[in-house]
């Protein structure tokens, strides 16, 4: 066995992989760009390797600096993660030179599945089902529109080279055809250097379903039952579980056993995964096979109870596969929720910054937490907003679901803007509860995007409750204070009255057993808790069911956060409330002259200048976070006064860019 592994990867992947190698007894090295000195997975590693500046480019993607990392280090053998180098056959080819194990397939499995072309023609030599379509290079736009009409509208126009969601073009009539061909070989071009489109069936109300394989160099081949990939925003996994709600024994076997064909065939080892699309028949056609750890694998450990790492590495140091597909049991159910840090009501725009708080949910036999980041530590703009992958189990679907409700109510993130409400909204939704899935759920479910509206309805007498029984604990601890002049003493109240978010609630609070005994607008609330003053989670019984509200100070008042939704509340005093209702409106400043930055990032660039007029949709200003660029522009006619700040300007949310007469 391997005594020394080196991960060319960061983030929570590099932590994952550091705790499977930590218990099985080997060393690891990580490596870190000047943006993640700080970072979780180079204070856990035995090790740690400066590669160069925070630009990926210059750091996680130069195979030479991994190599000399291993060279300097003495590390026998390299775990890629995903992303970055991992299915880059140049990175397995110079490590092999190095005499450096990859953890992980041959140059030649990882070449020929990364071609969506050769790989679909390797499927079909293999007997893989594979979605009608022309897999030959197109020279065109009118011989896209030929090949589109042969197959049958609607079609998808796809980069051989492509991944992420980029080079995709869907099209349902000739126009769209010519048109999509040009977009997608555009963009094939410029993201992946490589032109290459093909076209195939487009799938109606798709599933995206994937199979778990192990394979090891001795010809042993199993598959690890499948997981269901099908909430996606923007071609990106939101959501996914394991088993499928939607798959019988049957096609769980057919689609397993084409898989290990597949892997068969181009003499594959280690774990990878082959990924279908699945129509609402059952009918499963071959995608593509990633080369490599994916995100999601935790769900499949979950429910296997197989450690996929620790199977990496023994089959990279040469060891068979124990495992034989009769041991193979789907027991339970897991569900993962990526927690990303982007703002879900701002169309999910990136969000950087330190986490000045960050108390994920506790670890047990029904949650697990796989994430590379701490209280205090940064996201930065360099690398993927991911903050955590969020896995619950339970016996059931059902259960897991559950777990995974109290589990985001539970994960409790301060500094940086984050998807949870997001995803509370979408545990919540009746579609996903029944399981009728589609890779189409988000854009059907959220058409004009994420609002406060989508999130599930909160029951105000509770949030009422929480609010009141937190005062009445303030007030106590405060009435306890020494010093205070004989007969002035402070006097705890029972009565109260509660303003969330504005509306009036009647409260009286009493003692009660454990907690306190409340009767909220003539209705009686028991609530027992053992809640402290200043703990960020309020846990308690509520009328006797389970109930996690985050709570914080905000000014006299209380900022409470439940199933997604977020309220304030402010107790008052009967007279108080009475005084406050007479209180003037103060309306919010008129912001529509300014040209704010939507997140935290890097002006890119400035368009205009003082004094110019500009047009609707004219672009005004890039602005860079995440990798991405995101350009703004006029939403009105008209003119230019001021600008406030110039490119290469590090900038916060909300900042002004600009000003507009």
């Amino acid at each position: 066995m391997f005594d020394k592994i080196l991960i060319a990867n960061r983030g929570e992947i590099a932590c994952r992989v550091i705790k499977t190698a930590r218990r099985m007894g080997i060393k690891t090295v990580a490596v870190y760009s000047d943006a993640d000195k700080d970072a979780l997975h180079v204070q856990m590693a035995d090790e740690a390797v400066h590669i160069g500046p925070p630009q990926s480019a210059q750091s996680y993607l130069r195979i030479d600096r991994i190599v000399d990392a291993c060279l300097e280090t003495g590390a026998q053998a390299v775990h890629p993660g995903y992303g970055f180098l991992s299915e880059k056959r140049e990175f397995q080819e110079a490590l092999a030179k190095a005499g450096v194990a990859f953890i992980g397939p041959d140059a030649h499995a990882i070449y020929a599945m990364g071609d969506k072309i050769e790989s679909k023609k390797l499927a079909m030599e293999a007997g893989v089902n594979t979605v009608p379509g022309y897999m030959g290079v197109i020279k065109d736009a009118e011989e896209a529109v030929r090949i589109a009409r042969d197959i049958g509208y609607p079609v998808m126009v796809k980069a051989s080279a492509g991944g992420g969601g980029k080079g995709m073009r869907l099209a349902r009539n000739d126009q769209e055809a010519a048109e999509g061909f040009v977009s997608a070989t555009n963009e094939a071009r410029s993201s992946f250097a490589d032109d290459r489109v093909f076209i195939e069936k487009f799938i109606e109300q798709p599933r995206h379903i994937e199979i778990q394989v192990l394979a090891d160099a001795h010809g042993n081949v199993i598959y690890l039952g499948e997981r269901e990939c099908s909430i996606q925003r923007r071609h990106q996994k939101v959501i996914e579980e394991a088993p499928s709600p939607f798959l019988d024994e049957a096609t769980r076997k057919a689609m397993g056993e084409q898989a290990c064909a597949l892997a068969r065939a181009v003499g594959y080892k280690s774990a990878g995964t082959v990924e279908f699309i699945v129509g609402a028949d059952r009918s499963f056609y071959f995608l593509e096979m990633n080369t490599r750890l994916q995100v999601e694998h935790p769900v499949t450990e979950m429910v296997t109870g197989l450690d996929l790492v620790e199977w990496m590495i023994r089959i990279a140091d040469g060891e068979r596969l124990t495992v034989r597909q009769k041991d193979v049991k789907l027991n339970g159910w897991a569900v993962e929720a990526r927690v990303y840090a982007e703002d879900p009501f701002r169309n999910f725009l990136p969000s950087i910054g330190r986490l000045v708080r960050y108390v994920p949910p506790a670890e047990g036999d029904f949650v697990r937490v796989d994430t590379g980041v701490y209280e205090g530590g940064e996201i930065s703009m360099y690398y993927d907003p991911m903050i955590a992958k969020l896995i619950t189990y339970g016996v059931s679907r059902d259960h897991a679901i559950a777990h995974m409700r109290q589990a985001l109510d539970e994960y409790y993130i301060r500094g940086v803007n984050h998807n949870i409400p997001f995803l509370a909204s979408l545990m919540a939704k009746q579609r996903f509860v029944e399981g009728r899935l589609t890779t189409n759920f988000i854009a059907e479910e959220y058409p004009e995007g994420f609002h406060a509206a989508d999130l599930p309805p909160d029951d105000p007498e509770t949030l009422v409750a929480v609010a009141a029984a937190a005062h009445r604990r303030t007030i106590e601890r405060d009435a306890q204070i020494s010093g205070q002049l004989p007969g002035r003493e402070m006097k705890v109240a029972e009565d109260w009255v509660v303003m969330l978010d504005g509306k009036p609630h009647t409260v009286s609070v009493g003692d009660a057993p454990q907690g306190y005994a409340a009767v909220v607008d003539g209705n009686p609330v028991t609530l027992r808790t053992d809640w402290k003053i200043g703990e960020p989670l309020f846990r308690a019984t509520v009328n006797g069911h389970h109930v996690c509200v985050q709570i914080d100070r905000q000014g006299a008042g209380y900022r409470l956060f439940h199933a997604g939704s977020r309220a304030d509340a402010l107790v008052l005093t009967r007279r108080g409330a009475e005084l406050a209702a007479l209180m003037p409106h103060k309306a919010p400043p008129d912001m529509s002259r300014f040209l704010l930055s939507p997140m935290p990032g890097l002006l890119v660039s400035v368009a205009v200048e003082e004094g110019q007029e500009v047009k609707a949709g004219e672009v005004l200003a890039v602005v860079e976070a995440m990798k991405m660029e995101n350009v703004l522009r006029a939403e009105r006619d008209g003119s230019i006064s001021k600008i406030h700040t110039g490119p290469g300007a590090s900038l916060a949310v909300d900042q002004v860019i600009l000003e507009f007469a």
